[in-house]
């Protein structure tokens, strides 16, 4: 009786093709973009061979992984991790953190926030109150995740004009996010999210989803467009998962009217 042994992969080579087949990259193409070979790569990817810490570093940049996920495809291949993630107020971004506020008030009299995965608030300027107004206690708790806190029907979507379609924008951001780098908590998050959204028919003239916001003021209405910055060049891994979104009016009525509130105020 013969006991033949199966190999099984690594955990390195199971989350290397992982990565690969969701970048729907080749082995060759990964191969070239890593300055290696696709023999070795495909090595690698049956757990024949050992990748050293280098090229887990450059296959972890030619798939564009985040910092965080870096970390943990070097954790796989049993190497420590290489990027630090600080408390939000740890000392060593306190100068990010002076920068940070020094933006968010310099965008005043519009509002802006600063937010990390999945949307929950870190920071927010004084024109803030402008889409929180008339939203539930309960919503802005904890910190408050302002992605709910826009489509919640007791939040912000009683006022917005347009909520089929600036929401469908919304949650097909997320999704994006999601088919890039999957995650149980943000898929939860698109599904609650898509649950408080009216249906939408695009109709024959549809250009997409991404509309500005057109928000209930009183007796007038605010049309908004947002800004989207990332900290790109960030090593940290709290920084560099840091968004910060600013509202800018789409129109001449909706600037006169944010300055004069904020010259009111």
């Amino acid at each position: 009786m013969t006991i033949m042994a199966v190999a099984t992969a690594s955990p390195f080579a199971q989350q290397l093709r992982r990565w690969r087949s969701l970048r729907r990259i080749s082995q060759l193409d990964l191969a070239i973009r890593a300055e290696t070979s696709q023999r070795y790569l495909s090595f690698l990817e049956q757990g024949r061979s050992h990748p050293g810490r280098t090229m887990v570093v450059r296959l972890s940049e030619s798939l564009g992984l985040s910092l965080r996920e870096r970390n943990t495809l070097l954790l796989a291949a049993g190497y420590a991790p290489a990027f630090p993630e600080s408390a939000l107020d740890a000392p060593e971004l306190g100068a990010v953190r002076e920068a940070v506020e020094t933006i968010l008030h310099g965008h005043l009299p519009y509002p802006a926030v600063v937010t990390r995965p999945y949307g929950v608030l870190v920071a927010a300027n004084a024109a803030f109150e402008l889409l929180t107004e008339g939203c539930a206690p309960e919503l802005l708790t904890g910190p408050p995740n302002v992605l709910r806190l826009a489509l919640h029907p007791d939040g912000l979507a009683p006022r917005v004009l347009n909520l089929p379609e600036w929401g469908r924008h919304i949650v097909d951001s997320l999704r994006n996010r999601a088919a890039h780098s999957p995650d149980p908590e943000l898929d939860a998050l698109i599904a609650e999210l898509t649950g408080y959204l009216p249906p939408v028919d695009p109709g024959p003239n549809h250009l997409g989803f991404a509309v500005p916001l057109r928000l209930r003021q009183g007796d007038a209405e605010l049309r908004l467009i947002t800004t989207l910055t990332s900290f790109a060049t960030a090593t940290d891994i709290t920084l560099a998962e840091l968004h910060l979104e600013a509202f800018l009016p789409a129109d001449r009525p909706t600037a006169d009217l944010l300055r004069a509130r904020f010259a009111q105020d």
